[in-house]
């Protein structure tokens, strides 16, 4: 009940189109309901009557014929179309509203979350949960309740009508009610099973497809064949144990709403050879049987339906219920005026409590000074430098920015002010203008191809098909590694920030390629406070300071000739870096 409570704060302001879509609503499944009474007429009032000719007969009976196909074929249509309409347009909306809160939160939950979470999970929750709610909004705020209006208004007139009889239509709706409760418990769980192994699918999928070149590379391809089919076998198996329960609930429900009509008719069958019913509330009776237990029937898929929807909300909000770990003080300044001078103290991180993978790291970079960090891969130099813009949050001591602890500016401020260049370059499917617009949306032509000039990109731009409005591809898969690269090195330079971050940029291109860019990162970094994650030593000599992480220690800092002269760890790692090279 919690989530469905949760989940009408996103209906509530589109309450008065759902009163509006119900009414309405209420006179389409009024019309139907006059049916049984025109028969009952039909037959005692005219066809039975003693009191009128043949002629007068047939007169009253094109009368009362005209009105019934005015009221069904010119009033009824339009009343259908904006029940139909404003059902779909409600819930329309509050998916809508659903999705952008949980895109929002997508983009604040943590680089740890997404660490220990699949995309196509997270995919699931966002497309197939969220869709599965809009049956509530259809089903359970204006279907079961226009049901439940049909099958009170037809109690009404049934016991106006003949009270015993009515009495005998209604005799199994308790232990219908009984039936509904106890099937559809067990229900919500086994639908909450199945749309995690369906998420579990997807995620797989989503991972095979990102990674379909080491498939191909490596020929494994019926290995992975069986792993699909592994996880495919286990969403199979939850969906026959929940479509195992489902028949079980269908075939005992519905074979309750099932005998209703037939003891009705055994009754009223009765009654009219005893002479106490005629001929037309016998027929009208049943016609209302009719327009009682369908709406019964309909409640039952509703049942269902409502079951399947509460289980997607679950998991929506489950997924809402995320925790951020990197969350704004109520305080926090805006980082517009920030110059760029860097200084941890005593910093130490870890990813899980009490595995530090970084142990007091001190360091002083004062404006526009450039450091980079050097290593063993795995000892803490790409942690280091997400610490900066609080892609993770120290877990003791400080990390100051032109004196201030980053944790009291805002983040979104704060990362405005950070320009990064990765290694694996993340460019969208889009054209090549809006990647590099994503450095600073709403910038002018002129802006875009100034950085790309400034970037050595904008004449191998100009030589694709539609240059800067060239689709890339998915990942920018259409581009090079060294196109791809200068691209987002191109946005980096749009976005023109004082402090910069190249976390191995350049190792995985070849030579030729690392030299060209390299002097494009050169160019980018001057008067600007850079941190450099570097692989190739020969590609950081002319920092201001390196700095050698050993096991998330600095173990060595100094700048270039200063270590060389040292003759330690960094010597030893240039040398036969050099060695190897030559």
């Amino acid at each position: 009940m919690g989530s469905i409570r949760r989940y009408m704060e996103f209906v509530k302001p589109y309450k008065w189109q759902i009163v509006g879509t119900v009414l309405i609503g209420v006179v389409k499944f009024s019309i139907p309901l006059l049916i049984p009474l025109l028969l009952k007429y039909v037959l005692d009032d005219v066809i039975d009557s003693d009191t009128l000719s043949d002629s007068e007969k047939v007169k009253q009976l094109l009368m009362i014929m005209g009105g019934s196909f005015f009221v069904f074929l010119i009033l009824r249509p339009p009343v259908e179309y904006y029940r139909q309409y404003y059902a779909q347009w409600v819930s329309s909306k509050v998916l809508y509203d659903i999705r952008n809160q949980l895109f929002d939160h997508i983009q604040k939950l943590s680089l740890r979350y997404y660490s220990n979470t699949r995309v196509g999970e997270i995919i699931s929750r966002v497309i197939n949960d969220v869709e599965q709610t809009k049956n509530f909004v259809i089903t359970g705020l204006m279907n079961v309740w226009l049901d439940m209006f049909t099958i009170v208004i037809a109690i009404i007139i049934m016991f106006t009508m003949n009270v015993p009889l009515t009495l005998v239509s209604i005799i199994l709706l308790p232990l219908y009610a009984l039936s509904v409760r106890y099937f559809y418990g067990r229900l919500r769980h086994l639908t909450r099973v199945r749309s995690q192994a369906l998420a579990e699918v997807q995620g797989h999928l989503h991972e095979r497809v990102q990674g379909i070149s080491v498939i191909r590379s490596f020929a494994i391809e019926n290995h992975e064949q069986a792993q699909f089919d592994d996880q495919n076998r286990n969403f199979l198996q939850k969906a026959i144990d929940h479509t195992n329960w489902n028949a079980k609930t269908f075939a005992v429900v519905n074979t309750i709403t099932d005998l209703a009509p037939l003891i009705v008719i055994a009754f009223a069958g009765y009654q009219v050879i005893n002479e106490n019913l005629s001929i037309g509330t016998m027929v009208a009776f049943v016609g209302y049987i009719d327009r009682l237990y369908n709406p019964l029937r309909r409640l039952v898929n509703s049942s269902t339906t409502l079951t399947q929807s509460v289980a997607s909300m679950d998991r929506m909000f489950e997924f809402i219920d995320e925790q951020y770990d990197i969350v704004d003080s109520p305080n926090a300044k805006d980082a517009l005026e920030i110059k760029g001078a860097v200084q941890f103290n005593n910093v130490s991180f870890a990813y899980e409590e009490d595995e530090y993978i970084l142990h007091d790291i001190n360091l002083d970079v004062e404006q526009g000074k450039s450091v980079a960090f050097v290593g063993m891969s795995g000892g803490g130099k790409s942690t280091i430098i997400s610490l900066i813009p609080r892609f993770y949050d120290v877990s003791s001591g400080e990390i100051l920015i032109d004196g201030v602890n980053v944790k009291d500016y805002q983040t979104k401020n704060l990362r405005d002010q950070i320009g990064i260049v990765l290694q694996d370059t993340v460019l969208f499917s889009d054209t090549i203008r809006n990647n590099i617009l994503l450095g600073k949306p709403g910038a002018t032509d002129e802006d875009v191809v100034a950085a790309a000039k400034a970037a050595n990109a904008h004449d191998f731009i100009m030589k694709l098909p539609n240059g800067y409005d060239t689709k890339v591809g998915e990942r920018g898969m259409k581009l090079s590694g060294g196109q791809k690269q200068r691209v987002s090195i191109a946005r980096v330079f749009l976005k023109n920030p004082p402090i910069l971050i190249f976390d191995e940029a350049t190792s995985a291109l070849d030579l030729e390629s690392e030299h060209y860019i390299q002097e494009t990162l050169e160019k980018l970094a001057k008067e600007r406070t850079t941190f450099i994650v570097a692989h190739r030593l020969s590609t950081i000599t002319h920092v201001d300071e390196i700095v050698l992480v050993q096991d998330g220690k600095v173990v060595e800092q100094g700048s270039h000739g200063e270590l060389m002269k040292k003759k330690g760890y960094y010597y030893d790692l240039f040398t036969v870096q050099q060695l190897g090279q030559n």
